[in-house]
């Protein structure tokens, strides 16, 4: 008999904030965590906005001879895997056998930072020699490697690089194990350091990152606005503890939410363009598998990053799948105040929608109201100001990424239990 799934424990490194609480009231104040950005030691000047996590200090957190060891990505990731491990109260637990417990990570470029360190010592410096943890370092399973160590984890440890969609992927993966009752407790999110310079030029190739200078940096991501011009790129991690439902009642968890249902499906027509009815077929398996009316759900954290294309996409696949409910959910895109976090998104968006739910609160999208593009209405658009005092029952989370692969998950309130 399938399990119920709660999330005990919430963990995030953000532009806003160097803690999962942290990050959250910042998002709840209004404010924006994108700043102009230039890249250390860039051949070429270049700067741009972008989130940059500059309240979360490696060195206080592991000691400046372990940070030495450890690519940003995995810095970010087991800060945010640490802090959730916390939040649910494991660390309290001596003795258990953790032989079937897991960790399920995302990432879309792990260590980019490394190997463009390798690349220009090598290339431009001469180096003969790169430090030998290079390899370790830089593979996309670094991450979840570290926190399985660290926790004792010795069931499944897997990676997802499915671009923007790696961590919520990795967050639904770990729900069906637990779910299915393979693992009691998974620790399950992502993490993103993309703000190497190699890594923003070939963003800028593609023409979708959005432009600003000092003055309107914090503003430069304008979902769902008439004058939006792409996305900003930012660095980050996201982490959730889900844990057996009837096993965190025994032992007196706080549970934030159930994690009900998770949809994917494939786009298969283009690798850049999303399409609203692959979407709609995600949006669409995860009520499904959560056994959710659409008419139960009060918010949609959305994905939408500031493209031209991809915001009013996103609101059609919404239209479709709820028709005249439509109207009545409260839709916000959370990247407008701290970036696109790419491979880790959908971690964060998962750690801001449960903590939403906890306290019955919407994180508005940054902007003004009256700059809303018309084509993007049909929803009930949260900005400025955040909702506090909401009533809210169920929840869902978009992750859309290039490849044409979409994930959505569905969350219940911890009160309709």
């Amino acid at each position: 008999m399938p399990r119920r799934v709660a999330v005990t424990g919430v963990g995030m490194v953000s532009p806003l904030g160097a803690t999962a609480q942290a990050s959250f009231d910042a998002l709840l104040a209004g404010r924006s965590g994108l700043r102009l950005h230039a890249p250390a030691e860039a051949p070429k000047p270049l700067s741009l906005p972008a989130g940059v996590c500059a309240d979360f200090d490696p060195a206080t957190l592991f000691g400046r001879a372990r940070a030495g060891t450890l690519d940003r990505y995995s810095q970010l990731g087991i800060a945010a895997g640490q802090e959730a491990w916390r939040d649910a109260g494991l660390e309290q637990s001596p003795g258990e056998d953790r032989e079937s417990w897991g960790v399920a990570w995302g990432t879309g470029v792990g260590g980019a930072l490394v190997f463009e360190r390798g690349y220009r010592d090598l290339f431009i410096g001469g180096r003969e020699r790169l430090p030998p943890l290079t390899v370790v370092q830089a593979m996309n399973n670094a991450c979840a490697s570290h926190l399985a160590i660290q926790f004792g984890l010795g069931g499944s440890c897997a990676t997802y690089s499915v671009a923007c969609a790696s961590a919520a992927m990795a967050i639904g993966e770990a729900f069906h194990r637990v779910r299915s009752g393979a693992a009691p407790v998974m620790l399950a999110g992502g993490s993103e350091a993309p703000l190497a310079y190699g890594v923003i030029r070939a963003w800028l190739a593609l023409q979708v990152l959005a432009p600003g200078d000092a003055e309107s940096a914090a503003l430069a991501c304008k979902p769902f606005q008439r004058e939006r011009a792409g996305l900003v790129l930012a660095e980050g991690g996201g982490a959730l503890v889900l844990e057996d439902w009837a096993r965190a009642e025994q032992r007196g968890a706080r549970i934030y939410a159930e994690l009900a249902g998770y949809g994917e499906s494939c786009d298969h027509g283009n690798l850049v363009r999303p399409s609203s009815e692959g979407q709609a077929r995600a949006l669409r398996a995860a009520l499904a598998d959560a056994a959710m009316a659409p008419q139960e759900v009060d918010y949609v954290n959305a994905h939408a990053t500031g493209t031209r294309e991809g915001d009013t996409i996103e609101i059609a696949a919404l239209a479709a799948v709820f028709g005249a409910h439509a109207a009545q959910v409260a839709v916000s895109a959370t990247k407008s105040a701290h970036g696109h976090t790419l491979g880790a998104a959908g971690a964060l968006a998962a750690a801001i929608t449960v903590l939403g739910l906890h306290h019955g609160a919407v994180p508005a999208t940054l902007g003004e109201a009256a700059a809303l593009d018309p084509e993007c209405a049909g929803v009930t658009h949260v900005t400025g100001a955040a909702r506090r005092g909401a009533q809210l029952r169920a929840a869902l989370t978009n992750a859309f990424a290039f490849g044409g692969s979409n994930a959505v998950l569905a969350f219940r309130a911890r009160a309709t239990d």
